[in-house]
């Protein structure tokens, strides 16, 4: 092996799919890279909160039998021993699966996830579990259970959430790469907060095993990553197309990113439903318009979709209400969980199924005949870190919507977005914009944003 040590840990901080070929080409060992992270985390984690659970000895023995599979040759996973984490939501064999709640501590699980599985196919070295709000509510990390999950660009405010944990582990050079959950926002939303790309893919694009909690499919597992490829690649993975080729699959994610779009016809809007939009997170949504305006596209402004925290609330409370806990699990948990789950008890399949119509219809009508829009990712920039400490549950339910008004109802209509780094703010945080597709169009918006990424960082 040719690689320092001081070069394995920034390694880290770099592509994942460099890491992979550095692996892959055995230029450094998995058992190396997977070493380094543990010592990254060590170092860090206590500062950012993103590992709730360590997983070593099976780590490092999946990293040797990694490098033991790349020694005899032959068709590799694409991720074949790189490291990276699953949110503590998903269940992982041996590992426990706390969601952040007090009413689940307990729950040590045997078997393997859907996720986890394909992670596993995918050649990945799982690490541990990563944080996440309780029962994957909030979009902010902050539970009674273990330490908040911190912007790692500035540790006085949240990394957000739900995936908080493995946004906090990427921008923070503990991971390269780490799977997340968007059920209203939650990979975008901290992707957002951190500089980093999030990714949600259309509904059915990546398998729901959470149908039963979940039957309207609000929720889709996607990738938090240092750049749109990264993202693609990951997707890949989850949507069952694990092994590495030197040529892409033609109808693969990655491949979409290599091909540029032909003219689209775009709108954007700077405005939030709900709360003001930032000043300069309205000016980055401009900027980043006169972009792809310059690259082709047929870009005009659009208006701002009317929508209102009740419109989604009996779809995300319902959800909630289905997640299973045992019979006195309620009174452990947090008062804003147990106020949600109180509504969502009261919402009807009939209701809930109307409920999603209505809203699916009034996102489809406003999106009308644009093949794309583009828009602020969130309203404002990272909380505050104890943002929301005292306040009454319904009360902090709606002081932290506006964190998630903007990426909410794509998971309601099931279309496909992503939020790239479009800059910093005066203050150094960085600014997330975001792009939405039509259901099924993942590959075009991949398309597009691999572009828009490439003119964002010309025009830095």
């Amino acid at each position: 092996m040719t690689t320092s040590h001081a070069n394995v840990r920034q390694l880290l901080r770099g592509k994942a799919r460099d890491l992979a070929h550095l692996v892959r080409t055995r230029r450094v060992s998995s058992v190396e890279v997977t070493r380094a992270t543990f010592e990254a985390i060590a170092e860090l984690n206590s500062k950012y909160g993103a590992f709730v659970e360590l997983d070593r000895r099976r780590a490092l023995r999946a990293a040797h039998v990694a490098d033991e599979r790349i020694a005899r040759g032959g068709e590799l996973p694409s991720f074949l021993g790189v490291p990276t984490g699953i949110k503590d939501h998903e269940h992982m064999r041996g590992m426990h699966t706390r969601v952040g709640s007090r009413a689940l501590t307990w729950v040590l699980w045997p078997l393997d996830g859907v996720l986890v599985q394909s992670c596993r196919d995918g050649g990945f070295v799982l690490c541990g579990k990563l944080a996440t709000s309780e029962l994957a509510i909030l979009p902010y990390v902050d539970t009674a259970i273990h330490p908040p999950a911190l912007n790692p660009l500035d540790t006085s405010r949240y990394a957000g959430g739900s995936s908080g944990g493995p946004a906090a582990a990427v921008a923070s050079g503990m991971l390269s790469i780490a799977p997340g959950s968007d059920g209203a926002g939650s990979t975008r939303i901290p992707a957002s907060f951190c500089g980093l790309v999030g990714w949600k893919a259309s509904r059915h694009v990546v398998y729901n095993e959470h149908r039963k909690i979940d039957p309207i499919g609000l929720a889709s597992n996607g990738p938090i990553a240092h750049d749109v490829r990264d993202a693609a690649l990951l997707l890949d993975v989850l949507a069952g197309r694990p092994m590495h080729s030197e040529r892409a699959r033609e109808d693969s994610f990655i491949a979409a990113c290599e091909r540029a779009p032909k003219k689209l016809r775009i709108r954007f809007c700077v405005n939030s439903w709900i709360a003001p939009v930032d000043p300069e997170i309205q000016s980055a949504v401009r900027r980043t318009a006169k972009l792809l305006e310059e690259m082709g596209h047929d870009v005009d402004e659009g208006p701002t979709l009317e929508a209102a925290v009740d419109d989604f609330l009996p779809l995300m409370s319902r959800l909630i209400a289905g997640i299973p806990l045992p019979k006195i699990g309620d009174r452990f948990t947090e008062p804003v969980t147990r106020w949600l789950r109180a509504q969502g008890r009261r919402v009807s399949d009939e209701t809930m199924w109307e409920t999603k119509l209505k809203f699916e219809t009034k996102v489809f009508k406003w999106f009308g005949d644009a093949d794309v829009w583009l828009m602020p990712t969130t309203p404002s920039f990272a909380p505050k870190v104890g943002s929301f400490a005292g306040l009454e549950p319904e009360a902090l339910f709606h002081a932290a919507a506006p964190s998630g008004s903007l990426t909410a109802p794509f998971n309601a209509s099931g279309q496909p977005a992503v939020t790239l780094p479009a800059g910093r703010a005066s203050h150094g945080l960085p600014i997330g914009v975001q792009l939405i597709g039509r259901v099924g169009a993942d590959h075009s918006l991949f398309g597009l944003a691999a572009t828009l990424e490439a003119a964002l960082g010309a025009s830095a």
